[in-house]
C-alpha cells in the first residue's frame, strides 16, 4: 500500500468512526456538548492508531486479520472506556458504552465494506 493510499484510507476511516460513534451517542439520548467533543477527541485519538497498526501488521506478518483485530479493538475499547471514565459527563458506563459504541461502529464498517 503506499503513501497516497494509505492516508485515503486513514481518512475514510477516522470519518466513518465519527459519524458512527457520534450517531451512536446521539441514538443512545445523549445531548452533552461537551461529551460529544470527547467522542470525536477519543476517537480521533484511537482510530488512526488502530488502523495503522492493523495494516502495519496486516502487510508484514501472515497473520490471520482476527487476531490482528481483535487486540486492536481491544485496545480501543480500554483506552476510550478509561478516557470517558475519567472525562465525560454524561457517559455513566463507560466501558460498556465504549463497548457498543466500537462494536456499532465496527459492523457498520463492516457492512461498507460488503457493498464496496
Amino acid at each position: 500500500m503506499d503513501t497516497n493510499s494509505l492516508l485515503t484510507a486513514l481518512a475514510i476511516s477516522l470519518g466513518l468512526t465519527l459519524i458512527f460513534e457520534v450517531g451512536f451517542f446521539l441514538l443512545t439520548g445523549k445531548r452533552n456538548k461537551k461529551d460529544i467533543l470527547l467522542v470525536i477527541l477519543v476517537n480521533t485519538l484511537t482510530n488512526p492508531i488502530v488502523v495503522l497498526l492493523y495494516w502495519v501488521a496486516y502487510f508484514n506478518t501472515n497473520w490471520n486479520t482476527a487476531v490482528i483485530k481483535v487486540p486492536l479493538e481491544l485496545f480501543a475499547i480500554l483506552t476510550e472506556g478509561f478516557i470517558y471514565m475519567k472525562c465525560a459527563q454524561s457517559i455513566k458506563r463507560p466501558f460498556i458504552f465504549s463497548l457498543t459504541a466500537n462494536a456499532f461502529s465496527f459492523t457498520l464498517g463492516i457492512l461498507i465494506q460488503q457493498v464496496f
